[in-house]
């Protein structure tokens, strides 16, 4: 064990649209949390959602008084809502998961075996392929961890999940980071640690739809590439070189067919290359663009997220109990 000490867990949530599934879900938290032995606390990230969740989580919050909410201004992201519930959490480790009950709350029984047996980082994921997903879901989701391994210097398991444990001592390093476009499921790869990987498959949402669309994903799968690679620029440029020696092999073919009298062929293909030529420079730029725009976005400074309401108090920026 890690002491004789009672502990302490913090389990985030962040939610949007998931007013019929906040009830549910403390409930099964609270009964599998009171079968451990530790302290626990519930802190609910309401990011901009358009229906009832907010009420829905400050009635619980009068009903439990371990359960704890923050509503963001507007939505800032799933990313963020994790940072806003990272940055007060005070738990000896700390809880991340889906609030539609894909993540199976038994399944944290498993994860604090795995940290008390040393562990800093206990993450997850999907085995197979979720069985509750559509199949273009699964294909995108497929080609988003192929992208992201192929072409950033962190490797991901296919599927891997934002339901995982992390040690108090990663969560205060988290803290410290001031990154835009955040990128948790990277950032934890990249932070080290002792981590341990648990398989799983997804439960069935309790209610609602999956809200998660294809272009969100291919923003999402662009910006994670780019905040932790440039392999991109690399890339482009090896293209660039490939093609400029080519076109220093066509100049002896042009220089003998004028040589001989024959008439250079294509006025066609000239064209053709003229657009191939424009295209690459135009996507070469593009993602320049892209990599400067994350500067400019940076250097800008602004917070993850703002706070609407919330059931904690800031005093010397540090959100913490009333």
């Amino acid at each position: 064990m890690i002491s004789d000490l009672k502990m302490k867990l913090s389990v985030i949530i962040p939610c949007h649209n998931e007013q019929n599934n906040v009830g549910f879900l403390i409930q099964a938290l609270t009964k599998t949390l009171n079968e451990t032995e530790y302290n626990f606390e519930l802190i609910f990230v309401d990011d901009g959602s358009s229906d009832n969740t907010v009420n829905e989580i400050k009635f619980n919050a009068e009903i439990y008084p371990n359960v704890f909410f923050i509503e963001l201004s507007r939505n800032f992201g799933k990313d963020n809502a994790l940072k806003a519930g990272i940055g007060v959490a005070t738990g000896d480790a700390v809880i991340t998961m889906d609030a539609d009950m894909q993540h199976p709350p038994s399944l944290i029984i498993k994860m604090l075996q795995f940290w008390e047996e040393g562990y800093d980082i206990v993450y997850t994921y999907r085995e197979n392929a979720n069985p509750h997903a559509k199949f273009y879901q699964k294909a995108t989701s497929k080609l988003f961890y192929k992208g992201i391994n192929m072409l950033s210097d962190i490797k991901l398991e296919d599927g891997t999940a934002d339901f995982r444990l992390m040690d108090e001592k990663v969560v205060r390093q988290l803290k410290q980071i001031d990154e835009h476009e955040l990128f948790l499921r990277g950032i934890i790869k990249w932070a080290g640690f002792k981590q341990y990987g648990i398989p799983y498959t997804p439960s069935k949402r309790h209610t609602g739809e999956v809200s998660y669309s294809f272009i969100k994903l291919v923003k999402l799968a662009v910006g994670s590439i780019m905040a932790f690679s440039a392999r991109p620029l690399y890339i482009m440029t090896g293209v660039g070189l490939t093609v400029s020696l080519m076109a220093v092999f066509y100049i002896p073919y042009v220089l003998v067919s004028f040589a001989e009298g024959y008439a250079v062929n294509g006025w066609a293909s000239i064209i053709a290359t003229i657009a191939f030529f424009g295209g690459l420079q135009l996507m070469v730029l593009s993602i320049i663009g892209v990599y400067v725009g994350k500067i400019f976005m940076q250097s800008k400074a602004r917070p993850n997220y703002l706070i609407r309401s919330t059931n904690l108090v800031n005093v010397k920026n540090d959100l913490i109990r009333v």
